[in-house]
């Protein structure tokens, strides 16, 4: 975990009351209200939308028998069908037997090692993704609900405190950009409130799909800062409390983005 000084813990302290404050009189807005007309019109037709490559990928993958002869079709459908999409639409949620936060790709990544008793993919494999946007993609229409009660009260407030802090040589947080400036343009696009429903989306900028937790690793990296492990403790965090901001928003698995 990142260790804070005394006055960085003021400092971000004072940064949540202010902005947090400011944040709750906001309208929470999916980041398709900040795309232009032409990428809201790519990400509603399926055949324009180039996430829907993934989508498509992932459910190959989904039902694809490995060497144990347990593929995740085997378990829950060949449509993914056996799934609850409601309980899909909690993700990140607490596991208790775990004692920690599991994400969707670590559910997928669990399944593989535990169930299918195959060789387990690496966060941000390509295949990875595409089987996470698969089935992120069954949820769509779906509320997001994480939890924000419980044992996910306590880490959620860890997550807000990662969401506040500043970050690298640019010297900025999460929330400068999110809750301060959401509607402001940076190189030509609009500054979104970083909403998490959309993901994983496909990302005009590079040209491929990004789950949650590589977006905050890209920002992070163009605030010139080191990003946090894929299965850091800190990705976990900050990842479980965007989510839960976008409590309420429709899941749009693929999106397209920026």
């Amino acid at each position: 975990m990142i260790k804070l000084t005394t006055s960085r813990l003021l400092l971000a302290s004072l940064i949540l009351l202010l902005a947090g404050a400011a944040w709750a009189d906001k309208e929470v807005k999916s980041g398709y209200e900040y795309v232009k007309d032409e990428t809201r019109t790519m990400q509603d037709d399926d055949f324009e939308n180039p996430g829907f490559l993934a989508v498509e990928q992932g459910r190959e993958l989904f039902n694809k028998t490995p060497d144990s002869g347990k593929s995740c079709a085997s378990c829950h459908g060949e449509q993914g069908e056996k799934l609850d999409v409601k309980s899909l639409a909690r993700y990140p949620v607490y596991d208790k037997e775990q004692g920690a936060i599991v994400r969707l790709e670590d559910r997928i990544r669990n399944c593989q090692e535990q169930q299918a008793k195959t060789d387990v993919l690496a966060y941000y494999d390509h295949e990875l993704l595409a089987l996470e946007t698969f089935v992120r993609n069954l949820a769509k229409g779906e509320q997001v609900n994480v939890q924000t009660d419980g044992e996910m009260e306590p880490l959620l407030k860890k997550g807000d405190e990662l969401f506040h802090i500043r970050y690298g040589l640019i010297d900025m947080s999460c929330a400068h950009c999110h809750d301060m400036y959401p509607g402001q343009f940076i190189r030509g696009q609009r500054i979104s409130q970083g909403q998490g429903n959309g993901f994983p989306a496909y990302r005009l900028d590079t040209g491929e799909m990004a789950n949650l937790d590589l977006r905050i690793k890209q920002c992070l990296t163009l605030m010139r800062a080191e990003p946090f492990a894929p299965d850091a403790e800190e990705s976990k965090l900050l990842e479980a409390y965007i989510m839960s901001r976008s409590n309420g928003l429709k899941i749009e698995t693929p999106a397209v983005r920026y």
